[in-house]
């Protein structure tokens, strides 16, 4: 028998969530993954929330996007964050659960393929150095790097820096956002230069009213990057 058998008969694999008995690893039970409201289907090409109607291939864009002006080119999220899917990412954001974010990175990669490229640069959006301190990780590269190792992909945890620290956007209108996020971000002054010229995919734990990408992704066009996408463990959506 080999160990790795062996083990899985003493120590069966367990929900990521609730700890029940599943057949895989890293993965979630039949209660959990019905808790967990999965993105698919046709959604907005830009920032990736679910649409009504039937996907037929070509490119829809969100009420939202049409009216708020959007910097990055596409976007994608895995998640709806609500439910399952809002404990996920509290777990893995406060609670030290930073085993979830393999099985997040395994969605987040399925939802990305349609706006992969060969040579795409993966850049999470950068935690300031203050709240690092504090939470000792930074959830956005964790996911930047097992989706790296997931796609083949190269990762560039530090192209972007925090040099700004902004107030937890919690509870905030929209437009608050946009203004507690401005300037926020800048280019690594030595590593931001694998930007320049590159495909870029920013990625984070959520998107709100997408402020945040935007202020990250102008800072990528600063350091020269060719095309910005953006993809998201979870998305906040209208009506969802």
């Amino acid at each position: 028998m080999k160990l790795q058998t062996a083990l899985g008969l003493i120590y069966p694999p367990q929900c990521v969530m609730c700890g029940a008995i599943v057949g895989e690893p890293f993965q979630l039970c039949g209660t959990c993954w019905r808790a967990t409201p999965f993105i698919a289907g046709l959604v907005c090409d830009t920032c990736g929330t679910p649409l009504p109607g039937e996907d037929t291939g070509h490119a829809e864009t969100c009420d939202d996007c049409l009216h708020i002006a959007r910097p990055w080119d596409r976007g994608r999220a895995a998640l709806l964050y609500r439910d399952g899917a809002k404990r996920m990412v509290l777990a893995l954001k406060h609670g030290d659960r930073q085993d979830l974010s393999l099985p997040a990175a395994r969605w987040m990669a399925a939802a990305a393929r349609p706006i992969l490229h060969p040579d795409m640069l993966i850049v999470p959006i950068p935690a300031h150095w203050l709240r690092l301190l504090h939470r000792r990780y930074n959830q956005a590269a964790l996911l930047a790097n097992r989706l790296g190792n997931s796609l083949s992909l190269q990762v560039a945890p530090d192209a972007l820096i925090r040099p700004k620290r902004t107030k937890v956007q919690d509870g905030m209108t929209r437009d608050d956002r946009f203004r507690n996020i401005s300037d926020a971000f800048a280019p690594h002054p030595k590593r931001g230069a694998l930007i320049k010229g590159r495909s870029v995919l920013l990625v984070d734990d959520v998107m709100t009213s997408g402020a945040t990408f935007a202020a990250a992704t102008e800072a990528c066009r600063a350091a020269g990057a060719s095309r910005v996408s953006i993809l998201a463990l979870a998305r906040v959506a209208k009506d969802a």
